[in-house]
């Protein structure tokens, strides 16, 4: 009797919702793979909730460069006006493109291996937030930031992948 109690009891205890099966998630990872969606991957990958995964061109984190974050973050490369720092304001912010997340997750492998401030400024000036930590936390927290409904994009490098 015991033990059918706390089964019942667990069925009642769940603590998220389901996710809606359409939408991209981290279904698995382990040392030589990430699966999205129940399809393997054992090399880098970029994905947002919705659209493909499509391979990201990153074996260790010194290849990360600002033009293969906004390639992962699915916003087109900037033209930059070199005098347009005449007609703005020192610090105006560049427009914000309308299919831009609220945050990229970047996964460097199995351990946590931070990212230039240089690099990652032009992204935090167009307001997507860019947080660089271990390939299996960023799985983790992309699914939660899916569950709730947010804009995010993960690209995460193959957990053992990272070995500099």
């Amino acid at each position: 009797m015991r033990y059918y109690r706390c089964i019942k009891l667990e069925t009642l205890l769940k603590l998220h919702t389901d996710s809606t099966p359409a939408l991209n998630t981290v279904t698995s990872y382990g040392d030589d793979y990430i699966e999205v969606s129940h399809v393997r991957f054992s090399h880098a990958v970029a994905f947002g909730p919705t659209g493909k995964v499509t391979e990201w061109p990153v074996q260790a984190t010194a290849d990360i460069t600002l033009a293969l974050l906004r390639q992962a973050a699915g916003l087109p490369a900037t033209a930059q006006d070199p005098v347009a720092f005449l007609d703005e304001g020192e610090n105006a912010p560049l427009p914000r493109p309308a299919n831009a997340p609220e945050v990229l997750l970047v996964g460097t492998g199995k351990h946590q291996k931070f990212l230039s401030a240089e690099l990652v400024q032009p992204m935090w000036a167009q307001g997507v937030g860019v947080e660089v930590i271990d390939t299996r936390a960023a799985a983790r927290t992309y699914n939660i930031l899916v569950a709730e409904g947010r804009r995010v994009v993960a690209a995460l490098m193959v957990p053992n992948g990272d070995s500099q």
